[in-house]
This record gives C-alpha cells, structure tokens and sequence, in this order.
C-alpha cells in the first residue's frame, strides 16, 4: 500500500496525457502499465501503428533508441520520434541504449519524451546524468543490462523515477526471457522498500501472457511488450489480454 500511494505521488506531479492507469477515483487497485514497443511495430504503417494503441489499453509507448555502439543494432533517431509524438496521445517511454546520452537529454525533451532512461552501463557520472533529465522536466529512469546487479544502484535508486530491468540482452526484438529476471526483479522491491525510494519497477524483453502474471507477483509495475503485441494477429486483443491478466 506504501509503494501504491508513493508511485501516486511521482506520477501525480506530471501531468501526462494518458495516466489512467493511475486514476485511483476510479480504480481501488492500481493496475500495471502496459507498454508496447515501437521496434516491433510495421515501420511502413507507422501512423496506423500509433492509433491502434491510442485506441487500445496501453498505457504508454516505449521507444527505444540504439546507436549500433553500445548495442549492435540501430534503430531510429529524432526524426522518427518526432513523427510518433504528433500522432501519439499517451505517454512517451524512451529508452536510450547508446553510449554518452548527456549529449542528447534535451534534445530528447524536444522530441517528446516524457519519460528518459538510460544504462547504467553506459554513463561515466550517473548521478549527473539522472538530474540532467529531471531539469528538463522529464522522469528518470535507469536500465541493467542482464549481467549488471542490483546492488549498483544503492547511491542512485532514491533519484530515480524508474528502474527498467532488461529481461533479454539489448539490441533486438523477439529474444527468449531470461527466467534469472524474476530474482532481480525481489532485489530490487527489496531495495526499493528498504531505502524509501519512489521508483517504479520496469521489465523490457520477452514479456507475454505466459510470464506476465509471474512478473508482477514479483513486483514489476510496468511491462514492455513488443513483437508478443505487434506479432499477434489482433494486436489490440493481446494488449487488452496483458493489461487484465493479473
């Protein structure tokens, strides 16, 4: 109940467009976040990707950006975050799986980000880099890849807005779950809780209608879904089917 009411208290303070997840006049229980992720969408039906998840209930659109350096893939830039957010009518979850994000915090805040994260992997001065985001008005979030532990983030995870957990190794769409996630997952309630911390719990890669369950009994509060949705033959049916499966 202290975690609900303390997730309340981030959220409320930014007034997003579609945060009826936390609508709490209406809902006695806070539900989990269900984000799908543009990598998996049709990039030649982009626009009409976009309205089926204004449409669906999904809660937020994850973005992820990669540069072909800290990962060995790339995926879209500016440009192509711009076009998302003129058509997008819920929350903008970006991702950043590139190397020195400093250099581009405010240039995401331009595009439309509304929340940021970053790796832990991938910054030289954390600290920094997490209040660089908050003074452009932006929630902070910080991701591990699979091998990193929780414990690195014991002198952070009080700034932090958001923890995302990589389920899979970053880079590509369509990996296997990574069952050791569920352990790190408890890590990291347990952190949360012990250090009275605001963060929410993010899971990205992997994620279907066979884990989902699982993942939130652990204590993860948003899911990242991408080709489990974009694959599907009736993606706003899996959507609705993630989003009540609890």
């Amino acid at each position: 109940m202290l975690l609900q009411y303390s997730l309340f208290l981030i959220f409320k303070s930014f007034h997003f467009k579609s945060f009826n997840c936390f609508n709490f006049a209406k809902r006695k229980k806070m539900s989990h976040i269900i984000a799908p992720s543009i990598l998996a969408a049709d990039f030649a039906n982009l626009q009409q990707e976009i309205e089926m998840i204004n449409k669906s209930e999904a809660d937020w659109f994850h973005i992820d950006v990669m540069d072909g350096v800290f990962v060995p893939n790339i995926s879209f830039g500016m440009p192509v975050i711009s076009a998302i957010k003129k058509h997008a009518t819920k929350t903008m979850d970006v991702h950043l799986m590139i190397v020195d994000p400093d250099r581009f915090i405010a240039d995401f805040k331009k595009v439309g980000a509304d929340i940021l994260t970053v790796h832990y992997e991938a910054c030289k001065h954390l600290h920094r880099t997490v209040q660089a985001i908050k003074a452009e008005n932006m929630l902070a979030g910080v991701s591990l890849n699979p091998h990193t532990p929780i414990n690195v983030l014991e002198e952070i995870i009080k700034d932090l807005d958001l923890v995302l957990i990589m389920s899979v190794n970053p880079g590509f769409g369509g990996q296997s779950f990574i069952e050791n996630t569920y352990k790190k997952i408890s890590q990291l309630k347990e952190l949360i809780e012990k250090t009275g911390s605001k963060a929410i719990i993010e899971i990205d890669g992997g994620v279907n209608d066979k884990n989902i369950k699982k993942l939130i009994e652990a204590g993860a509060n948003a899911l990242v879904a991408g080709s489990f949705v974009f694959k599907s033959k009736n993606p706003t049916e899996t959507i609705a089917k993630l989003k009540g499966n609890v």
